[in-house]
């Protein structure tokens, strides 16, 4: 599926930027814009065997909460990027470029006893390079259309806890990905020049793929369905789901 999607997106802009080497004047400069950029990201993502691991936390302890443990699933963060070229083809806008995301959720349930108060923290954390393009019209002088947006990714993810006990000791278990999983994104957005095209609003909504098995200590102990069970977790994300991006852009004339 991947080989098919990535062939794909390489046949696009073979073809378009072809044609624009051969026929085609460039509306942002002789050779088009470079740039980069800097935005907010939302990611909605179904983390089935996190939240199976949550809820029997909140059940081991449940005469014990004073407040418990919430589901994960909405995460978001920054991304920072670079247009490697945006070019102005009679109409048609083309934009080939690469990017660094980073977003993360927490959440945390406090334990009351007749010794005080403990506290546990769970902390998500998803970090993806990304490379990709997308193709839109100018709708307005000012406004374009970003038709298809699609971008392939190189994830890795991270989930900590942290638990404060009575008496100040502190416990801390990180799991994390042994290698990048690759996913992708695909949807539409738009264009609002602010000053010219060298400075540009951009936003971004569509969809992604993610999946992540399971997730393990630097010591190879893999995070289990529950406390209680010594099974791998093999579902630990099991989908993607909605994603938002909404960037400033800075470009130069080449």
């Amino acid at each position: 599926m991947f080989k098919g999607w990535v062939l794909t997106c390489l046949v696009l802009i073979i073809i378009l930027n072809s044609s624009v080497s051969k026929a085609q004047s460039f509306g942002f400069g002789c050779l088009g814009l470079v740039g980069g950029y800097v935005g907010y990201s939302y990611q909605v993502y179904k983390p089935s065997g996190l939240n199976t691991y949550i809820q029997m936390f909140n059940h081991l302890r449940k005469d014990s909460l004073q407040s418990s443990m919430k589901n994960f699933g909405k995460s978001s963060g920054y991304r920072v990027g670079l247009n490697f070229f945006r070019a102005d083809l009679r109409g048609f806008i083309l934009t080939a470029k690469g990017f660094y995301q980073d977003v993360s959720e927490g959440n945390n349930a406090s334990l009351v006893s007749p010794l005080g108060t403990s506290n546990t923290n769970y902390d998500f954390n998803l970090r993806s390079w990304g490379i990709g393009f997308d193709l839109g019209t100018s709708l307005t002088y000012s406004l374009s259309w970003k038709v298809l947006d699609a971008s392939l990714l190189f994830n890795s993810a991270q989930f900590t806890s942290t638990t404060n006990s009575i008496g100040g000791v502190t416990n801390v278990n990180n799991y994390k990905t042994d290698k990048q999983i690759l996913g992708y994104t695909v949807g539409t957005g738009f264009i609002l020049a602010v000053i010219g095209n060298y400075v540009s609003l951009e936003g971004f909504a569509g969809y992604t793929y993610l999946n992540v098995g399971s997730v393990k200590q630097d010591d190879g102990t893999y995070l289990t369905v529950d406390e209680t069970s010594k099974t791998e977790m093999k579902n630990f994300i099991d989908a993607g789901g909605f994603n938002a991006v909404i960037q400033l852009n800075i470009g130069f004339p080449l």
